[in-house]
């Protein structure tokens, strides 16, 4: 019986796992865990194979919410940091692959099902060409993904980290507001949780008022029951997401079509369709009609990331 391998995909809050068997995409066990529980990625793995009854596995693929480049991988948004040869010794594996989590998720894309696809919008996509996978949650985070003869070539990037550009007056004053606070205003600072909880501060700031949330998911709450504020930030958000993802669809020539990924936007799915998301997705002056021909979808399966994982195990095209 082949023994099964190990997948994850690890962010700032929790760690996903699950079980599959190497060739295969068919999770089992799936299991997260809060990663504020464990010191370091060890002990996490080590406490999911004893949840799960399993034995040690021999090879594993784990996506992380940061830059896995080097053989020393610090995590962006909680205090995991480790060695990818040190780590593989340690977990006893012969075949150990650290990927971005956004590469896990591109790559998990062609393993979805249509039915786990929420369009917003017009467009559609064109076969054999690049797609584009990027979505808010504890960061932001987007990757390509293009195709080949034999495998998917996954496009890591940073391009969360990239500096904010405002698209007007307000967004002007926005921008000078989150530059006070922080200094440097990367487009992550905008469209993440804390982002999004920051401009509802903000918009509450500009009118004189004191905001009523305390958390992300307390602005998307406050503008259900009607709250004014939250309400403006919540289509706020949604238009700087159009924006920014209409940027990089053109930077990175998106035919093959945009896949929104991320913990926030399967929950505001009713605020994405009735906010200027689209509208500033194409709103690109003479590029305008490229990119209004161009389909974006939400993301609702739960397991991309992981069913990415199992796919970068065996891909040729990812070291």
């Amino acid at each position: 019986m082949t023994r099964p391998a190990l997948v994850g995909d690890i962010g700032g809050t929790n760690a996903r796992f699950a079980l599959v068997t190497p060739g295969e995409f068919n999770l089992h066990n799936i299991e997260a865990l809060a990663c504020a529980d464990y010191a370091n990625l060890d002990e996490a793995v080590e406490a999911y194979l004893e949840k799960v009854g399993s034995e040690s596995p021999k090879e594993a693929c784990l996506a992380f919410a940061c830059p896995v480049h080097d053989d020393e991988v610090k995590m962006t948004n909680n205090p995991w940091h480790f060695s990818k040869s040190a780590m593989k010794k340690k977990l006893g594996l012969d075949n150990f692959k650290a990927i971005n989590d956004f590469t896990a998720m591109a790559l998990g894309l062609p393993h979805i099902k249509p039915d786990d696809l929420v369009q917003i919008g017009e467009g559609g996509s064109e076969s054999g060409r690049a797609r584009l996978v990027m979505g808010p949650g504890t960061g932001l985070g987007l990757a390509g993904l293009a195709p080949s003869q034999r495998f998917w070539i996954p496009l890591s990037a940073e391009g969360g980290h990239a500096s904010f550009a405002p698209t007007d007056e307000f967004e002007m004053e926005l921008l000078a507001w989150f530059r006070k606070r922080y200094g440097r205003v990367s487009i992550e600072r905008m469209l993440c949780g804390q982002g999004l909880l920051d401009l509802c501060t903000a918009h509450a700031e500009f009118a004189g008022k004191s905001s009523v949330c305390n958390t992300p998911s307390g602005v998307s709450e406050a503008a259900r029951n009607g709250d004014e504020i939250a309400t403006q930030a919540m289509m706020r958000f949604c238009k700087i997401l159009g924006d920014v993802t209409g940027d990089v669809t053109l930077t990175l020539g998106a035919r093959g079509g945009v896949y929104l990924c991320g913990g926030i936007l399967p929950k505001i799915l009713d605020f994405l369709q009735a906010s200027d998301f689209r509208k500033a997705f194409a709103n690109k002056g003479r590029m305008e009609a490229y990119n209004a021909s161009i389909a974006t979808w939400v993301v609702t399966e739960k397991w991309t990331g992981l069913l990415g994982a199992a796919e970068a195990l065996h891909n040729e095209e990812v070291s």
